[in-house]
């Protein structure tokens, strides 16, 4: 019996850590069993083609909201191709009820974690006693567990990030996200876990993305972690999803020992206005978000990402508008602004009624508009939030970033900035780097009528901080003026600092 666990990823630089925990627990099948991964960008009868060749009986597909669609399709043409394959879903996108892409082609579905179960039916279908389609999983014993790391090969440790867990679950109850479906957080033997991240690091390592949602809940077990890679010599990468009101001083003193560009932490804030956070079951405790922003970003040298959700039952956009200024007053790190989502089986289905909740029933179920959000605010918001990514968390403005807000309101500036972009481009996609400079420095100098020379001495010093780079045409008139102040990097951004 031949068998394919496959997936698509995101981007060819994700690995699929899912698919490996299933290899390593295959036991006696393990020898008949092999890993193919794929992107979405890939063409699906391509996928389909690479996978045939194989003449699998048994395809294991993972499914995330970001592939269903495409799993879809892909499941079409292998069963119109093939029929008598057997293809097992599992992930996320399948374990919770309704599914609102059609996946009546698949033979079996596996809901919750797969990591034994996946063995159990390919045996059980290998002796035709494979009789329910839909299987629903009681959580593994962690420990119990074979761990996946030796599975990564040596091509994913030289071009993607590897993927890497101590615990799962979720203690808190956020009704936005599928983690509040969990009983309880688990955690894997850590001893045995850093034993493989040594074999990791000696192979050649140095990209590790954690996937647990709550890494600093156990300060014991955090600070080990940290202790692992503070041990090692950069370069290297790691990439932790953090509680934002939990750092006590032993966390903190390792957190400000690593080196420049070593540690990204994701702080997942979503709103700052408790009577929205208590709508949705989210604990705020806003004092200690506020004292903790301003450490990492005082007294640390991690990059932070904070985020923040559109289109919370409840939320104006006054009130959004709120909490991204008090964000950017607390931080001048990157603010993911993300778009409410309706996952299956999460309790933010409650709020429908009451707020007039109405999502699209296409991936990746984007709220459409609510009580408090029109249609048209929404798609206003959705484009705020892309190009806010282009201009604002991209980095390349940092600079003449400060002409556009000037102790204004940031969440209004930046609103009427993109609603003016949008009417010059209608796209909010292929808009090159020169061009949206060239945008921004338009309404600077001629809608906000700040002084041109002044613009382009801060757009200068932003845009000519990597060797070699032309300046742009529309800078050229200036360049001559570039005074010595903005060469030392104290041209108008600095004054305006004072």
């Amino acid at each position: 019996m031949k068998i394919i666990l496959t997936t698509l990823n995101a981007r060819f630089t994700h690995s699929a850590i899912g698919l490996r925990y299933l290899y390593a627990n295959m036991h006696s099948l393990q020898k008949d069993t092999q890993i193919l991964e794929f992107s979405i960008n890939d063409a699906m009868q391509s996928v389909a083609e690479k996978l045939l060749m194989n003449s699998p009986d048994i395809i294991g597909i993972g499914v995330y909201i970001w592939n269903v669609s495409e799993v879809a399709e892909l499941i079409h043409i292998i069963k119109k191709v093939s029929p008598n394959i057997k293809i097992v879903l599992g992930g996320p996108e399948v374990s919770y009820t309704p599914f609102r892409v059609d996946l009546d082609d698949a033979d079996y579905i596996i809901q919750g974690e797969g990591d034994l179960a996946f063995y159990e039916l390919c045996v059980a279908i290998g002796n035709n006693s494979a009789n329910e389609r839909i299987i629903k999983m009681t959580l593994p014993k962690l420990r119990e567990l074979q761990l996946p790391y030796e599975y990564y090969t040596d091509h994913d440790i030289q071009n993607r990030y590897i993927y890497v867990e101590v615990s799962r679950g979720c203690p808190f109850e956020c009704e936005f996200c599928l983690s509040s479906m969990d009983e309880k957080v688990r955690a894997f033997n850590l001893d045995n876990v850093l034993e493989e991240f040594e074999k990791l690091w000696q192979r050649g390592a140095r990209n590790f993305k954690f996937v647990d949602r709550t890494f600093n809940l156990n300060i014991k077990s955090s600070n080990r972690i940290l202790d692992f890679f503070l041990s090692k010599e950069p370069p290297y990468f790691a990439h932790f999803e953090v509680i934002p009101d939990h750092f006590p001083v032993s966390l903190r003193d390792k957190i400000k020992a690593f080196p420049n560009g070593a540690l990204q932490l994701e702080i997942g804030i979503q709103t700052l206005n408790l009577e929205i956070a208590n709508n949705v079951s989210r604990q705020l405790k806003l004092d200690k978000i506020q004292d903790n922003v301003h450490f990492l970003e005082r007294e640390t040298t991690a990059h932070i990402h904070l985020d923040l959700i559109i289109g919370l039952p409840g939320e104006s956009l006054k009130s959004f508008g709120a909490n991204l200024d008090k964000l950017v007053s607390m931080s001048s790190c990157e603010i993911q602004l993300g778009i409410l989502k309706k996952l299956s089986g999460t309790y933010i289905k409650r709020h429908d009624e009451e707020f007039q909740m109405v999502y699209s029933n296409i991936p990746p179920y984007d709220i459409l508009k609510n009580s408090e959000l029109s249609f048209n605010d929404i798609q206003i918001m959705k484009r705020f939030a892309r190009f806010w990514d282009l201009t604002y968390n991209s980095g390349n403005f940092k600079h003449t970033m400060s002409f556009l807000f000037e102790n204004k309101s940031v969440y209004e500036e930046f609103y009427a900035f993109g609603l003016w972009i949008y009417g010059e481009t209608d796209s909010t996609w292929k808009i090159s780097l020169q061009r949206l400079g060239e945008l921004l420095f338009t309404y600077l100098t001629e809608v906000k009528k700040e002084n041109a020379q002044e613009v382009a001495d801060s757009m200068l010093l932003d845009m000519m901080k990597l060797k070699g780079r032309a300046i742009p045409p529309y800078l050229k008139p200036y360049s001559d003026e570039f005074t010595s102040q903005a060469k030392a990097g104290t041209a108008g951004f600095n004054k305006r600092q004072n």
